[in-house]
């Protein structure tokens, strides 16, 4: 290879912009998703009984309401990633979205606040029920909008070829940040809303939403902002397959080198050839007799991105069934709480605040995790993050399979005690261990999957790609609805009493336990498909790795020192353009 047409990307990412990035600035971002929490989950978890008590929902309903809410908000995270990654930065994409959940809290709580804007009835019409779901509305727009670009936010502070490890801890101390904002609205925010008030509830969520976004936008001046693609993510995947579709009856060439690559292409940096998907090379064949345009030949780097974005496909649909069983914790769980003995002494817990236990487990074992077994586990792997991203995810998918057997069999427990002698119910701190078990199994997955999405994605879809960890727990959140909804049509049909295992709001009449029965067969379907992909999936590193050239670009002879990012180092600029910085 000739002189200078080797480089060492690493060594050019490790330019640093003093004051700008780092832990310093990811504090901000903590700040704001911990008292953004405080609020989002704590009306999330009793929302149900809000529907229930004072929008006058069923059962069914309230709690359909609540994980079509949920699976609608992390859905529209991929509106906020998609303009982060091809209109505007992560920061001001946050600002916008922050704006609609502001606004949506300001109208939730003039709806609870006053009488005359509730219904009267289980009838939700006229300009009340056009009042609740604009605020509803626009809490899943905002909330997701915001969850959609923080995340790639707060790992852009890091140069993770540089720091070993350092964006893995990034997305270990977010969820700790997260989880202990969550404790306290599980606990006070609850509390005060189920005895003082549910517009108190609505009110302190949202000055703690609007203190977090202060200091959110406080943090600007020390963040590393990254510029929008020169080209939508969306727009290279439908430029790969629409010109590989068009070239389908051309040959592949024998030696993946003659694929096409331009010499001066944008300031990402170039991806090696794979060998999976060879239909989509098809896209880098050069046509004869044509022009050259992005609509007739794609470079390898864009098409390797969308065969990594297409590997990634299979991740997200086995993780799916796991936030399924995350939606019955977070509704029929606090229902069964209310019915519940519920005192430690003369206090009574009230029934939403039950979930305030996997976080306080989680808000213990993350540091223990961070600490502690990642080291460990780094001395044995070599691995920066002590396990691989697919190994956390896996170990969470098992944890929650035991998390829905300890909930059927609870329940069991919980309504033979309850049909027996009704006056003595068993205590609410039998949930813990479903709760516990389950709050264990999402600090795996979800920083698993964080990471995974992150780390593996083009420069260019960061934001995208990690807003499918949020799509993983929208179509969790409506896959549960559709459960309720099919379970009950179909028990109705087979059930001597023409009832259906989740109808009413009588859950001693109801069978509840089957519901955990059959999600936990499901769970265990769902693990045998994840292993599969998980062993078939290839990690960008390992490719890096078994090309000889970790951390590196190659560059063939003939091709010109253009076709490496021109990366620039100017320490009074906190601009990051696409593969560096500027």
């Amino acid at each position: 290879m000739e002189e200078g047409t080797k480089l060492e990307y690493n060594s050019v990412m490790s330019c640093k912009i003093k004051g700008k990035g780092g832990f310093r600035a990811s504090s901000f971002i903590y700040g704001f998703v911990g008292l953004d929490n405080i609020g989002f989950v704590a009306n999330m978890v009793s929302m149900v009984l809000y529907l229930s008590l004072k929008m006058h929902f069923d059962l069914s309903g309230s709690a359909n309401t609540v994980t079509n809410l949920l699976g609608s908000t992390y859905l529209l995270s991929i509106i906020g990633g998609f303009i982060s990654d091809t209109y505007l930065n992560r920061f001001h994409t946050i600002l916008i979205f922050g704006t609609a959940e502001i606004l949506a809290w300001a109208l939730m709580t003039t709806q609870a606040r006053y009488t005359i804007l509730q219904p009267k009835s289980n009838s939700l019409e006229g300009g009340i029920a056009v009042l609740f779901y604009v605020s509803v509305c626009l809490l899943a727009l905002g909330t997701g909008g915001v969850r959609g670009a923080l995340p790639a936010l707060g790992a852009d502070q890091f140069d993770e070829n540089n720091s070993k490890g350092a964006v893995g801890k990034y997305f270990n101390w977010l969820l700790l940040s997260s989880v202990s904002g969550s404790a306290i609205g599980v606990t006070i925010i609850v509390w005060v809303s189920t005895n003082k008030g549910w517009w108190l509830g609505f009110l302190i969520s949202f000055a703690t939403t609007f203190i977090g976004f202060i200091i959110f936008v406080f943090g600007k001046p020390f963040y590393r902002l990254q510029l929008p693609a020169q080209t939508p993510p969306l727009t290279r995947i439908l430029q790969v397959i629409t010109v590989a579709i068009r070239n389908r009856k051309l040959p592949l060439p024998d030696n993946p080198q003659h694929l096409y690559e331009k010499n001066s292409d944008s300031t990402d940096p170039k991806i090696a050839h794979t060998n999976q998907f060879r239909c989509l090379d098809k896209a880098a064949v050069v046509p004869k007799s044509i022009e050259l345009t992005e609509w007739r030949v794609c470079t390898v780097t864009k098409v390797e991105e969308v065969k990594i974005v297409t590997r990634m496909l299979p991740i997200i649909g086995s993780t799916i069934i796991m936030n399924t069983c995350l939606a019955q914790l977070q509704t029929f769980s606090v229902q069964q709480g209310y019915r519940m003995n519920r005192h430690f002494g003369s206090f009574e817990v009230p029934a939403p605040s039950v979930p305030v236990i996997p976080l306080l487990f989680m808000c213990i074992l993350i540091p223990i995790y961070d600490l502690l077994f990642i080291p460990f586990a780094r001395k044995i792997t070599n691995h920066p993050s002590g396990i691989t991203q697919l190994q956390r995810v896996g170990v969470g998918l098992v944890l929650s399979i035991i998390s829905m057997v300890t909930a059927a069999v609870v329940e069991i427990k919980r309504k033979n005690q309850s049909l027996t002698n009704p006056l003595q119910p068993i205590h609410v701190f039998w949930l813990s261990f479903q709760y516990a078990i389950f709050g264990i199994a999402d600090m795996f997955t979800l920083v698993g999957m964080l990471e995974f999405f992150y780390k593996e994605a083009p420069i260019g879809m960061r934001s995208l790609s990690t807003s499918f960890t949020w799509i993983s727990l929208s179509f969790g959140y409506f896959l549960s609805s559709a459960f309720v909804d099919i379970i009950n049509s179909v028990t109705k049909r087979v059930s001597s009493s023409k009832k259906g295992w989740l109808d009413g709001q009588d859950l001693d009449q109801n069978n509840l336990q089957l519901f955990y029965w059959v999600l936990a067969i499901l769970s265990c379907l769902n693990f045998i498909n994840y292993i599969y992909w998980a062993t078939w999936y290839k990690y960008k590193a390992d490719d890096q790795h078994n090309s000889g050239h970790d951390n590196e670009i190659v560059l063939p002879k003939s091709a010109s020192v253009s076709r490496v990012p021109f990366l620039k180092a100017n320490e009074n600029d906190v601009t990051i353009t696409q593969g560096g910085e500027n």
